[in-house]
């Protein structure tokens, strides 16, 4: 049985549930600068995001992880971005003149003093230690720019495949649920005529007792009235069945609800232990077996909601 085709919760709804598990990738390139990012996420209870990325970019840091924060509340979020630039943004060459005239003055005493020709050209000196010194220029602005650019392309797949597990996900508990719902009904079904058992047990067993078919109807009253009140399911049936509404609807709401989900479930599999321990109905005991296991399927599934 499908609960899609019968309710009417429709495929929109997929849109609005992610999975807390995903990845995203880009690569973006402008004016001989190459930036690639990498996210990936795994469950976690709160939202938590580790940024690797170069020095030149540590002052982003903080602003690139709210970015990420912005489209995620909860998950393990690992993001790493690299950068290659071959522009002259970004990068400024320095050429350290005093040192170089320093090593120039050094080789000449050498020539002098050895009687070493000194054939010194500038390529020579280039050659030397420390005397280019790359520096990252000013460019904040634009590389800033570009490096959101490019956490934006890659937080745009990561999100659609958080959307697509998600559909996966909704659709196999709602499939749960629907399950649930039926084996609900059938617990109520065979619950309406316990108490009828009971009092054609109770009489024969009082007469077996007694040896007489005169019996204390004011007797039997009370002890159907206890047994009532003490193997009754019907409470926990309709708050059951509340649960299973309230499931329902949490799925047509956006993210996050994987929490309220949780919780629901917890809800739910309380009422299921209850009605087990009261009901003596062998039928019953079936279902609730039946029942807790697809809510424990559910709950592994929560386990990925976000």
């Amino acid at each position: 049985m499908t609960y899609l085709k019968e309710n009417s919760i429709k495929k929109e709804v997929f849109n609005m549930i992610k999975s807390m598990t995903g990845y995203g990738h880009s690569k973006y390139e402008i004016d001989g600068r190459i930036y690639t990012v990498d996210i990936k996420a795994v469950n976690h209870k709160y939202g938590d995001v580790t940024i690797k990325l170069p020095k030149i970019f540590n002052y982003k840091e903080e602003a690139l992880r709210k970015k990420v924060l912005n489209s995620v509340s909860r998950g393990k979020i690992d993001v790493y971005i690299t950068f290659e630039n071959y522009s002259d943004k970004g990068i400024e060459v320095k050429f350290n003149m005093e040192l170089a005239k320093a090593y120039i003055k050094e080789l000449n005493r050498l020539s002098e003093e050895t009687g070493i020709s000194n054939n010194l050209s500038a390529i020579d000196i280039s050659k030397m230690p420390e005397i280019f010194k790359l520096n990252e220029s000013n460019d904040e602005d634009l590389l800033g720019d570009e490096i959101e650019r490019a956490l934006e392309e890659a937080l745009e797949k990561f999100i659609a495949m958080r959307l697509t597990e998600g559909e996966k996900l909704v659709q196999d508990m709602l499939n749960r649920i629907d399950y649930i719902e039926e084996k609900v009904k059938e617990i109520s079904e065979f619950s309406d005529g316990l108490v009828e058992e009971y009092i054609e047990k109770l009489e024969a067993r009082v007469k077996e007792l007694m040896k007489t078919d005169v019996i204390d109807e004011n007797r039997i009253a009370q002890e159907i009235v206890i047994y009532s009140d003490k193997c009754s399911i019907q409470e926990e049936l309709t708050r059951l069945n509340s649960h299973i509404d309230q499931f329902k609807n949490l799925l047509t709401q956006s993210s996050p609800i994987g929490k309220k989900i949780d919780f629901l479930i917890q809800e739910m599999n309380r009422e299921i232990n209850t009605i087990g321990s009261k009901a003596n109905c062998l039928d019953i005991t079936n279902r609730v077996i039946e029942i807790k296991t697809e809510i424990e399927n559910i709950r592994e599934q929560v386990q990925n909601i976000e």
